[in-house]
């Protein structure tokens, strides 16, 4: 891998605003170590382009995204309206917290617990006491197709649906008629302060669904239960400097609401987007807004649904110019991803890939495509320097190369 460039002469201007929009799944290539997670070749906005024929994406396209990798439809503009780079995870594993966390300065060197099997009784029995009755399911799954297979009878029962995925996850599905959501909340409350120790896992995941047997659909009041930071972060450090922070959709529970002044916990893209403008435009000083994206992943990636994913990346293009207009000219909109999730591999698993690293300013950049990073890191420093705060983590600022 390319080693990274060094600074330029200075950085920019302090920004009043600055955007960090993760398109949660939004890979751009096998990453170095690919294979080893048995993700070689793997290339998500490649392949879900190459399996419509193309994609448009005026925007992004104008910006440089064509530059990071193959993308039919996109031609790879030199110099372009953007700084763009590929960024390679430092930490093991591939899943939503870890990238997170790397992004704002904390690199793990072990991944957390999964459970291919399912869960050991010594979890379970000890949720099921917790809550005062037994489960269903407890395999690895789609969330769409375990409450297909056990709704009904989750239904008849009243006794939760746990599963989990090739993600260090412990889900919990409840249907709303039968659990209310306060209620499903609670439970998944008393999962997580269980699951510590040798099975810590990243998060635990409320997801209620809705409807009659044969028509049930998963809806949007979704909760993430992660663990704290396993150290300090950027979040961190820009709150005590005096930076307005602002998560939107699943920020606040990846970080367990630290380093967050406001939040406001959307459940998908549109309204991720539409908050994300709005705080924006409520800015009247410093201010760091953190939007995740996850209709790529939850809706489309998982799914494996290429078509669904190439469309879901042309409304966001479509939607970008509307983000760019709440900025001012020494602001700046970065985008990223925190993993990939190849429509086109096999099985419903993240795949370990390069994240893009998109840097625009409505003031102007140098176009210039940086060397491969190799820590996501590097963002979190960026955003840190821009801001004029001391940087946390490994590691190291582009914001010199940005003007």
């Amino acid at each position: 891998m390319s080693r990274p460039e060094p600074g330029g002469g200075g950085a920019p201007p302090r920004p009043g605003k600055v955007v960090l929009i993760v398109c949660d799944s939004l890979g751009v290539g096998e990453a170095p170590d690919a294979g080893d997670y048995g993700d070689g070749g793997a290339d998500t906005i490649g392949h879900a382009a190459a399996a419509v024929g193309g994609l448009r994406l005026p925007t992004l396209g104008s910006w440089g995204i064509g530059r990071l990798t193959g993308i039919a439809g996109v031609d790879p503009v030199d110099p372009a309206g953007a700084v763009v780079a590929r960024m390679a995870e430092r930490s093991a594993g591939k899943d939503t917290t870890t990238g997170h966390w790397e992004m704002m300065g904390v690199v793990l060197d072990q991944p957390f617990p999964t459970y291919p099997d399912g869960f050991p009784p010594e979890v379970i029995d000890a949720f099921s006491e917790a809550i005062g009755r037994g489960v269903l399911g407890n395999k690895p799954a789609s969330g769409t197709e375990i409450i297909k297979e056990l709704g009904e009878e989750h239904l008849e029962t009243g006794r939760p649906i746990v599963y989990t995925s090739a993600d260090s996850v412990f889900q919990i599905a409840t249907h709303k008629r039968v659990v209310p959501l306060e209620q499903l909340y609670a439970w998944c409350k008393q999962a997580r302060a269980l699951l510590e120790g040798e099975h810590a896992v990243g998060r635990v995941i409320a997801r209620p669904f809705d409807g009659d047997p044969g028509s049930f659909t998963r809806t949007k009041e979704r909760r993430d239960y992660a663990l704290p930071p396993a150290g300090p972060t950027v979040l961190e450090a820009l709150e005590g400097a005096g930076v307005r922070t602002v998560g939107v959709g699943k920020i606040e529970d990846i970080f367990s609401h630290r380093g967050l002044v406001d939040s406001d916990h959307t459940g998908d893209n549109e309204s991720s987007l539409d908050a994300t403008v709005r705080f924006l435009g409520q800015a009247g000083e410093p201010t760091f807004v953190f939007t995740n994206l996850v209709d790529f992943d939850m809706v489309y990636g998982h799914r494996r649904d290429a078509e669904g994913y190439a469309r879901c990346l042309e409304r966001l293009d479509a939607r970008l110019p509307e983000v760019v207009a709440a900025l001012g000219d020494d602001d700046w909109l970065f985008l990223t991803a925190d993993h990939g999730c190849d429509p086109t591999a096999p099985g419903t698993d993240h795949t370990r890939e390069h994240t893009p690293l998109v840097a625009f300013s409505p003031g102007g950049s140098t176009g210039r495509r940086l060397a491969d990073r190799t820590t996501f890191a590097d963002l979190g420093a960026t955003i840190a320097e821009l801001f004029a705060v001391p940087p946390v983590g490994p590691g190291h600022s582009i914001a010199g190369d940005l003007r």
